[in-house]
């Protein structure tokens, strides 16, 4: 979003514009950014053989997935549902990864009969995999690296004590289950978090994948998850992906120089893509002033929007109605009934109801996570391209809150009975 002739813009739409035409409150999306971060990505990585699978748990609108795979992006999912949904968008099968964490062994089956890859982080499920499909279907297998990495512990995934993947002293145990079930390992894969800055974080990871691959001839990809650090605040430091490119095609390089078969590298981005690229447009509902703080409410809250409850999260916030106002200090909440706070003494142009804000960097896990608590309505979702604002979700309405639920006398038991 950038301020231009004193109004908001959003992809070249004036963002007063799309919240007056959606309502409010309203995801938009901007393909130009997504675009513009892809290109980035391919650009500091060009010296060697990389795939990017997008990562479409933070944000799996159709319309954007079809935007991401017309970039020449392929995607990574963690659950069957997203599986489908990329299919559905376009993707082929074989442009799909599968990196799922304690789901019932049908997924796997399913995801087998699809021909996605298939990605597995735990030897119980590498076994059993192995007994019903042995080397007839590749598979990936998960390690984790026993790395503390990322901004948060609650977004770490690569420590010892994550659930996700196979400890990394284990890898005995996994030669076992490989020589045993003739299983056909194709891939290495690793994610050490979220939010990480240190691009040697990345290498040191890099190293040990490189150390696993010797155990595995035939491996046609390493792939070192994601973790990119976006900017929140505007003296935020991002991950420098041009240093680390420069870094990993050296090395990268030198390793498929002494083996038969070259591996390819590749990342799982998906805040880095899509965050910067959202904004969550609500409306202001009541300015309240106590003994201590001026409340901006909003119609929105922690059911659209969780992060800043759930990680502490920052997201900028700007008053597009009035944006050149004189500036107060307020601390923005939600209308759910819980401490629904996003930001806390804020500077923002002075705040009348009404004013539409905008939250920044509010394209990754924002509408993903979205909820009904408290019986509210999701919002609805615009994606902007070619200067071209388009509505790629309706917004909620009762009767869609309702349409799973069955109306049951208990006294009459006038519905179906669950069968014995």
């Amino acid at each position: 979003m950038e301020l231009r002739g004193g109004a908001y813009h959003i992809g070249g739409v004036q963002a007063s514009r799309i919240a007056e035409l959606a309502g409010t409150p309203v995801y938009v999306y901007d393909a130009v950014v997504i675009g513009r971060q892809a290109k980035r990505l391919k650009k500091a990585f060009k010296g060697t053989p990389t795939r990017f699978m997008y990562a479409c748990k933070a944000l799996t609108n159709l319309a954007v997935l079809r935007h991401v795979r017309s970039l020449g992006l392929g995607l990574d999912t963690v659950s069957i549902e997203e599986v489908l949904i990329g299919l559905k968008a376009g993707y082929k099968p074989e442009e799909i990864l599968f990196t799922p964490n304690m789901v019932p062994f049908e997924e796997y089956r399913q995801a087998a009969k699809l021909g996605v890859e298939i990605n597995i982080d735990s030897i119980p499920v590498l076994e059993r995999f192995g007994s019903e499909y042995g080397g007839s279907v590749p598979v990936c297998i998960r390690i984790n690296p026993h790395i503390m990495a990322g901004g948060n512990e609650r977004i770490s995934t690569g420590h010892i004590d994550s659930k996700f993947g196979i400890s990394i002293h284990q890898l005995r145990h996994v030669e076992r289950v490989v020589k045993t079930y003739g299983l056909r390992v194709d891939g290495l894969h690793m994610h050490t978090g979220s939010d990480i800055l240190d691009t040697e974080v990345f290498m040191r990871a890099a190293e040990l994948l490189l150390e696993c691959a010797a155990l595995f001839p035939n491996l046609r990809f390493l792939d070192l998850g994601s973790g990119f650090k976006v900017p929140y605040k505007p003296e935020d430091i991002a991950t420098d992906v041009e240093d680390l490119g420069q870094r990993l095609a050296a090395r990268i390089q030198a390793f498929n120089a002494e083996r038969p078969v070259p591996v390819e590298l590749w990342f799982e981005p998906g805040k880095f893509l899509v965050s910067e690229a959202g904004v969550l447009l609500v409306s202001a509902s009541l300015v309240k002033q106590t003994t201590a703080t001026v409340f901006t409410g909003v119609n929105s809250g922690l059911n659209h929007l969780i992060r800043p409850m759930l990680y502490g999260s920052y997201h900028g916030i700007a008053n597009i109605s009035r944006p050149e106002g004189r500036k107060r200090i307020y601390t923005v909440v939600g209308y759910i009934c819980e401490t629904d706070t996003f930001a806390w003494d804020r500077q923002l142009p002075e705040v009348q109801e009404g004013d539409v804000l905008a939250f920044l960097n509010a394209g990754a896990y924002g509408y993903s996570m979205a909820s009904n608590y408290n019986s509210r309505l999701r919002p609805a979702e615009v994606l902007v391209k070619d200067g071209k604002a388009v509505l790629v979700r309706r917004r909620e309405s009762l009767e869609d809150l309702l349409a799973t639920q069955e109306e049951a006398d208990l006294e009459t038991v006038t519905a179906a009975p669950i069968p014995a």
